[in-house]
This record gives C-alpha cells, sequence and structure tokens, in this order.
C-alpha cells in the first residue's frame, strides 16, 4: 500500500471516528436508550478501528525509519571522509542563515 493511499484510509477513518462522536453528541438528548447505546457502541467500533490503523501506520514509519538511519550508518562508514565534508558544509550553511538574522 503506498503512502498517499494510506493517508487517504486514514483520513476516511478520522472523519468517520468524526462523524459518529459528532451524531453522538448533538443527538444524545433526542434519542432513547436504545438507540444510545447503538450510537455509543457505532462509536466505540470506529474509535477501536481508528486506533488499529493508526497503530499500524506508526509501525510501518517506525520500521521506514530504522531502515533510513541503518542506510545513512552504512554510507557514513563506508565514506567517513564524505560525511565530514556534508556535515561541516551543513554547518557552515546553518552559520551563514544564523548571522543573517
Amino acid at each position: 500500500m503506498s503512502r498517499d493511499t494510506t493517508s487517504e484510509h486514514l483520513r476516511a477513518e478520522l472523519k468517520n471516528l468524526a462523524d459518529t462522536l459528532e451524531e453522538v453528541l448533538t443527538t444524545s438528548g433526542e434519542k432513547s436508550k436504545t438507540e444510545l447505546d447503538k450510537l455509543r457502541s457505532k462509536a466505540q467500533s470506529a474509535l477501536k478501528d481508528t486506533r488499529a490503523r493508526l497503530g499500524d501506520s506508526g509501525d510501518r514509519i517506525a520500521q521506514t525509519t530504522r531502515e533510513a538511519a541503518d542506510r545513512a550508518d552504512v554510507y557514513v562508514r563506508d565514506n567517513p571522509w564524505t560525511s565530514v565534508g556534508i556535515g561541516a558544509a551543513i554547518g557552515v550553511v546553518l552559520g551563514v542563515l544564523l548571522t543573517r538574522r
């Protein structure tokens, strides 16, 4: 599943959760106990589903971050002087940007 597809699914899940919670909050005074129990159950189910999706996305993001960090570590070990040069260049650029303020 691509990152855009995952983002769209999360947006849809969050919108569904928000709509359900809004329905519970706006109609609580007009509904019978049975209807309120159904709405509460629907809201709990939407919350559970959203939490599960967010957890899955967080795991994927953590895995991607670990992989990127591992690749960066390998690159630095294989090319130490290039890495020092890149770090120095970034330091110079930051120094110039900070002194302009």
